[in-house]
């Protein structure tokens, strides 16, 4: 395992980016939005693991630090370029084929709902080759077989080092799974958002 600097990853445009954390995730997800400048224009959708019995403050808490729309998905909604989205705790989040959110309340995958895997998953099989998937910090192995499928489909990959991770588990979970597209420090994982949303606009 080799952690790549960002110019040696073959970058090409996509039209959405999916992002999956757990634990030590806010912190991480705040260092890869922290470059971002007002009228970034791809999507981007979050899972990050939360205990269900409360409700998530993310939306309101990143929309006072970042300066692009930032809210929770609604059930059905159309996904805007230029929009972050936060899943919704107790609900899977899905892409559908009309380029909107499904929300549903089926059984946990590795314990979590919302599950990373079944973002990825749903997101791969919409957007195949135009799909970025970003996996961060975390303590199970949710997102590696959602990220495998990306891979398989021709999407962008991408972990985070797993020895800056607050919990390595998840991304060395993805990296027994498969060999990503790249393997970043969040400084270069907040370079890449720059750099898909300068390429997809172009």
């Amino acid at each position: 395992m080799t952690v790549q600097d960002l110019a040696s990853v073959g970058l090409r445009p996509v039209k959405a980016i999916v992002i999956g954390a757990s634990a030590g995730g806010v912190e991480a997800l705040l260092a890869i939005f922290a470059d971002l400048q007002p009228g970034y224009r791809l999507p981007i959708i979050v899972v990050l693991h939360l205990p269900d019995d409360r409700r998530s403050l993310l939306a309101s808490v990143f929309a006072r630090r970042l300066s692009m729309p930032v809210k929770e998905v609604d059930d059905k909604e159309p996904i805007v370029p230029g929009t972050l989205y936060f899943a919704a705790p107790g609900y899977h989040v899905s892409v559908e084929h009309d380029y909107s959110f499904s929300l549903s309340r089926e059984e946990r995958v590795h314990y979590s709902r919302p599950s990373i895997d079944y973002l990825f998953e749903s997101a791969a099989d919409v957007y195949q080759d135009a799909l970025a998937a970003i996996l961060l910090t975390g303590a199970n192995q949710d997102g590696a077989q959602g990220l495998d499928t990306v891979k398989q489909l021709g999407g962008l990959t991408v972990v985070q080092d797993p020895a800056q991770a607050w919990v390595p588990t998840m991304p060395l979970a993805a990296l027994e799974r498969c060999q990503p597209d790249a393997i970043l420090p969040l400084e270069g994982i907040a370079r890449l958002l720059v750099e898909l949303e300068r390429i997809e606009c172009h």
